[in-house]
């Protein structure tokens, strides 16, 4: 039996065998450890970061009104967690949205999945990680990245909602940045939407329990997730805020025009 080399993807690139290096660029990035070389290699490594949002913000850049979604890389194939994420990639597309994810398996290539079979824009944004997972199949456009933070900074740039089916760490990862970027106002009118009430309902009663009891957060914050088994209704409460936004963005221009008119 042939006997498979290592392999790892790093941006754009693959290397295989013994090119293959055991730490990522993360981590040599945040690793402070043994002597100071760091000082002198952190301007170039700035210059490589810059190289990635540069290549990021060209894939991405004309990219249709675009969805977010997030989940596990372990959810087996034929599952009913994965079922869920071919239909919310295929409802979304049908509803005019690009669908982003991770790029890898399970969930994510479930959500490409059905945004490819229903002839909607397939995007995944992959990253370099210590154990290989190739971009899924159903993936149209694919961008590898290096870095974890020039990866989020596109999952939230180029979406105008998220969607997290049931995953781990990674996807617990996501839900949190983008609740607190909504939180902070750093991003408006972004849906961040929950799929799986029996998955998640255990974390929102220790949010509510937990945060708001002990004062953390306000109640209201507890608001900004919402919770539902229904793809269908996933989909509206993206489409209903997109169109909140398009109308308050007319209501804004409106006064303003109406304050040039009062001037003149």
């Amino acid at each position: 039996m042939r006997k498979t080399r290592p392999e790892r993807r790093q941006g754009a690139s693959v290397v295989r065998g013994r090119l293959v290096s055991d730490s990522t660029y993360d981590q040599r990035l945040l690793d402070r450890r043994g002597p100071a070389e760091w000082l002198h290699m952190d301007p170039w490594r700035v210059m490589r970061i810059q190289a990635e949002f540069v290549e990021g913000f060209g894939q991405l850049a004309e990219l249709p009104q675009a969805v977010t979604v997030f989940g596990s890389a372990r959810t087996p194939e034929g599952s009913p967690e994965y079922e869920t994420g071919v239909q919310l990639g295929r409802k979304l597309s049908e509803a005019g949205y690009a669908v982003i994810t991770g790029g890898g398996p399970g969930c994510m290539a479930a959500a490409n999945r059905g945004a490819r079979e229903a002839g909607g824009v397939s995007v995944g944004l992959g990253i370099e990680l210590p154990f290989e997972q190739s971009m899924n199949e159903y993936v149209d456009l694919g961008i590898e990245f290096r870095y974890f933070f020039v990866r989020k900074t596109m999952f939230v740039k180029y979406a105008c909602g998220f969607v997290a089916l049931p995953g781990g760490f990674g996807t617990l990862d996501e839900l949190f940045e983008a609740l607190t970027l909504v939180q902070t106002h750093k991003v408006t009118s972004f849906p961040v939407v929950l799929m799986g009430t029996e998955f998640w309902e255990g974390l929102i009663e220790w949010i509510r329990t937990t945060l708001v009891k002990t004062g953390k957060i306000s109640s209201a914050d507890v608001n900004l997730i919402q919770l539902t088994d229904s793809v269908d209704e996933a989909v509206r409460i993206i489409v209903d805020a997109d169109r909140g936004r398009g109308a308050r963005t007319r209501g804004e221009r409106e006064a303003v025009w109406n304050t040039v008119a009062d001037a003149e």
